[in-house]
């Protein structure tokens, strides 16, 4: 339940690309609130103009939020009604606001949600992957280094998988995934959603990266990549490393069969796996 004499934060969704995408309500609101918190007043200056709206505006963002979303609450506890808006798409999916809304719930302040763009899910909605489950992983680590163990991670993850990434790493970023899950997993580019050069391209990892480096322009804009999941079979029938490097320090000092059932108690591999693989290997 919400404090009864405080404002209201609203969260409120803004086009990713094309204007008119914002929704009535969303208009609306932004006309009737006391305040907007923006992630750039900028950017987001250029969007109020196009629809004639005069509200004021502060700068909410990752480098101020920890310390300004203080003051946000204080004027919300004192009845005025806010609107949270970040350059483009939802706040919080990879954007600021997290803490804000946060402070705002922990006073008890009403949060109240504008739904709207969202890269991540209409990327989804059009890459004619599995969606009935799937894993928004936002941003890459930028060094190729952690990159690479973020998506050896990820690996065996059976959800499709969304990210965002760059344009300027994007190529790279392939690359490593098609190292990490293998040349032939299915992966979507969808670029400049919504926008004029808007691109949707489906291909395994190998020929995806093929096709980003042979054309530059898929190296530019904003970028949303989707891979598909691993098949669970497929995954339960492979030892993963780990296993398979407890179970060879057992298999030298144990009979095998004993080794792959305290392997299997130790990784959660399963034993007649581990007992086939550790016979193929000659053990």
């Amino acid at each position: 339940m919400g404090n009864q004499n405080s404002g209201i934060l609203y969260v409120v969704a803004t086009p990713i690309g094309n204007l008119q995408d914002i929704s009535a309500r969303a208009l609306q609101l932004l006309q009737q609130v006391d305040l907007i918190a923006a992630e750039d007043t900028r950017h987001s200056a250029r969007l109020l103009e196009h629809f004639g709206i005069r509200t004021p505006m502060v700068a909410c963002h990752e480098h101020n939020e920890r310390d300004g979303s203080g003051a946000l609450v204080e004027r919300l506890l004192a009845g005025e009604t806010l609107a949270l808006i970040s350059d483009a798409g939802t706040p919080l999916v990879s954007d600021p606001g997290f803490r804000l809304v946060r402070a705002a719930r922990a006073a008890a302040v009403q949060v109240v949600p504008v739904p709207g763009a969202c890269a991540a899910i209409a990327a989804l909605s059009v890459a004619g992957l599995p969606s009935d489950r799937f894993s928004f992983e936002g941003f890459l680590p930028a060094k190729s280094a952690a990159r690479s163990k973020r998506l050896q991670d990820l690996a065996g993850d059976s959800r499709t998988l969304i990210f965002y990434e760059a344009p300027h790493r994007v190529l790279e970023c392939v690359m490593d995934m098609a190292s990490a899950f293998g040349p032939l997993r299915k992966a979507v580019l969808a670029r400049e959603l919504t926008k004029a050069f808007e691109t949707i391209h489906d291909a395994p990892l190998g020929e995806l990266a093929a096709w980003i480096a042979a054309d530059s322009n898929q190296q530019r804009g904003e970028c949303v990549l989707l891979v598909e999941g691993a098949d669970d079979k497929a995954e339960r029938d492979v030892v993963d490393a780990e296993s398979q490097r407890v179970l060879m320090l057992l298999a030298a000092e144990l009979p095998l069969k004993k080794a792959a059932a305290l392997t299997a108690q130790i990784t959660g591999a399963r034993k007649n796996l581990l007992y086939q693989w550790g016979l193929e290997q000659g053990r």
